[in-house]
């Protein structure tokens, strides 16, 4: 095969965006500069690069600019004199993002007791929703769940945000369940990272010790069959369905399981491969069977990545179906591949809680 220069790592390209985020100064301009991003995002997945690295970069990128954009923001409220953090949860918490993501933040700041917790709250609220809008102007969705730091649900103080982490720990109902799926994924984006950090070093001395609300993150996340027939083979739906929902069927397997890896052993760790990595030999895992399951993650999220970027070019709405007729023969064996590695995450859970 020729030489094609579209394959060749856009330093170009990631030198401008580079200086379009440094010459960020002021908000109506911030548009602008998430369209350089994203165009440089896009032929950053177009060049071939490994969906584990890519979507690192994208959230390193997505940061850089979230962060840009609630300091800009915070000079034009009088915020009160106290430590606040604003926290990035879910995929961009996981540093896992892809071309297209919506919004899960939050913000938690330092109050005496719970009187001066709502006066402080009245105040950073105006303040979270227009951070939430200017994100929103960049192409961050806001988040249909109104999972977002301008929500007063989750705009709370470090002693709301413990007794709410507390309250799900030992009441592990359905919602509770899907709250930590999201939330217990938190990490520091802007302001005292002290805050955060307290509150993860409190969630998972509760999670270690709290062995029954792991089982039922288990139980709940082998609820997600992986779409591999009796003999093995990637089933997506034939001509009637919609193609395989990588996200849910695919990335998610990964994902859940090395987070109730984590929080079972104590790993700080939010990113899924660093946390197979750091946790999966304590829970059972071999050297091989890690290798071999982050191997698999990044390439279910290049296949997610690959897919998003060929909707954007026919001007579709990607989705998460994929179709198996759109795979060349060796991206669907990889997939078959990547599929076994995650029906045999969803084998140690079962085995590790006895489900």
């Amino acid at each position: 095969m020729p030489f094609s220069t579209e394959r060749v790592f856009p330093c170009q390209q990631l030198a401008a965006t580079e200086q379009a985020l440094n010459a960020l100064n002021d908000l109506p301009s911030a548009p602008a500069c998430a369209d350089a991003l994203a165009g440089f995002t896009r032929q950053l997945v177009h060049c071939g690069l490994d969906g584990e690295a890519a979507t690192r970069i994208i959230a390193g990128l997505n940061d850089r600019l979230s962060a840009r954009v609630i300091e800009l923001t915070a000079r034009k409220h009088r915020l009160p004199p106290v430590s606040w953090c604003w926290l990035a949860l879910g995929s961009e918490g996981r540093h896992e993002q892809t071309l297209v993501t919506d919004q899960d933040n939050g913000l938690i700041f330092s109050a005496a007791d719970a009187q001066e917790a709502e006066a402080l709250r009245a105040l950073f609220l105006p303040f979270a929703n227009e951070v939430n809008h200017h994100l929103a102007d960049c192409g961050f969705t806001l988040c249909s769940g109104q999972i977002m730091a301008g929500n007063p649900a989750w705009c709370l103080s470090q002693d709301e945000w413990k007794n709410r982490f507390m309250d799900w720990v030992r009441r592990p109902e359905p919602g509770a369940l899907l709250n930590a799926s999201i939330f217990f994924d938190l990490r520091p984006l802007y302001g005292d990272h002290t805050l955060a950090e307290n509150l993860r070093t409190l969630l998972l001395s509760m999670t270690s010790d709290t062995p029954a609300f792991l089982h039922l993150m288990a139980a709940n996340a082998i609820q997600a069959m992986v779409p591999l027939s009796f003999l093995g083979e990637v089933s997506d739906g034939g001509r009637s369905g919609d193609g395989i929902d990588l996200k849910k069927y695919g990335s998610r397997i990964f994902v859940d399981a090395a987070r109730i890896f984590a929080l079972a052993t104590g790993v700080r760790a939010v990113n899924t491969g660093e946390r197979l990595h750091q946790a999966g030999a304590n829970c059972g895992l071999t050297t091989d069977e890690l290798a071999a399951g982050k191997a698999a993650f990044g390439h279910v999220l290049r296949l997610r990545l690959d897919h998003q970027l060929a909707a954007k070019a026919a001007g579709k709405d990607s989705g998460h179906g994929i179709r198996m007729a759109s795979l060349h023969d060796m991206d669907k064996a990889i997939l078959r591949e990547s599929l076994k590695q995650a029906r045999r995450l969803q084998q140690r859970l079962k085995l590790n809680y006895a489900l």
